[in-house]
């Protein structure tokens, strides 16, 4: 990996190898601005804890959805207006995903980091759009992809004028309704950007409620754990104080305060590898 392989940058944050880890937290979707504002103020205490560098994620839009009945979020417009409000109130980057061109330019405008979905990472136009708005991009391995197919997706998004790029290792399908993590893809990734472990949506289980995505979260700790050991510059977790209730991904997301105590496990690993 060279040197500009290795590095991210983030407004003011550096992301890759010999930097701090990046923890990308918040909600899946976001539901109210109380409920945010709560998650926000205990991800800034974390913050604080830990030698650690903090972007908080909520989504404004779940295009992905199984079903067209379930909730999908509050919209660009009331979304961006809360994110902007994290951004000024809790003095927290924030990140959220695009699932189309035309959206990269508003949300490059609050967000310092643009979140492309897995389903969406092969996606040129939207690649190109991101690009376009000279924000980091972080990107998503699609569950149907090798960690090898990432190179290309790199390569779109710095032949379009982007160098600051994330990578993102979120399961791969197994079979119907189960994910699997091959650690290996993490180093591999690795060679071509600073990678980070999602460690919520590893243990979907995509269409497992029927309707809906079911999913584990007993699991998110040690896979967590695992890819710290292996060798990760940031790692991904939705976290919710009531995970029952979300309206998104309760199954597999974490509760808030089982946050701190996995923080401190990854950051001891990482440390002691000298990651």
């Amino acid at each position: 990996m060279n040197k500009r392989q290795c590095q991210c940058r983030i407004g003011s944050i550096n992301v890759g190898v010999g930097q701090p880890l990046l923890l990308i937290a918040g909600p899946c979707v976001l539901e109210s601005w109380e409920l945010t504002a709560r998650i926000a103020e205990h991800l800034s205490r974390v913050r604080a804890a830990f030698p650690l560098s903090l972007v908080f994620k909520g989504s404004f839009d779940k295009a992905n959805r199984t079903s067209q009945k379930s909730f999908r979020g509050l919209g660009l417009e009331a979304g961006l207006e809360i994110l902007g409000r994290v951004s000024r109130e809790f003095g927290l980057p924030v990140t959220t995903d695009i699932h189309l061109p035309e959206q990269a330019a508003p949300v490059a405008g609050v967000c310092e980091l643009l979140q492309i979905p897995a389903f969406l990472a092969r996606q040129t136009d939207l690649l190109q759009s991101a690009a376009a708005t000279n924000r980091a991009v972080h990107v998503k391995k699609g569950q149907f992809m090798s960690p090898t197919d990432m190179q290309y997706v790199v390569e779109k998004l710095r032949t379009s004028g982007c160098d600051n790029v994330l990578l993102c290792e979120r399961g791969t399908f197994f079979g119907y309704g189960q994910l699997v993590n091959d650690m290996r893809s993490l180093p591999l990734m690795r060679t071509y950007a600073p990678v980070i472990f999602d460690a919520t949506h590893s243990v979907q289980q995509p269409g497992g409620l029927g309707g809906s995505t079911g999913g584990n979260r007993e699991y998110v700790a040690p896979l967590a754990r695992a890819a710290a050991a292996v060798g990760i510059d940031g790692i991904f977790i939705e976290t919710h104080p009531e995970p029952e209730l979300s309206p998104s991904d309760g199954a597999n997301m974490l509760q808030l305060d089982a946050l701190t105590d996995l923080i401190r496990q990854i950051i001891a690993i990482r440390e002691a590898l000298a990651f």
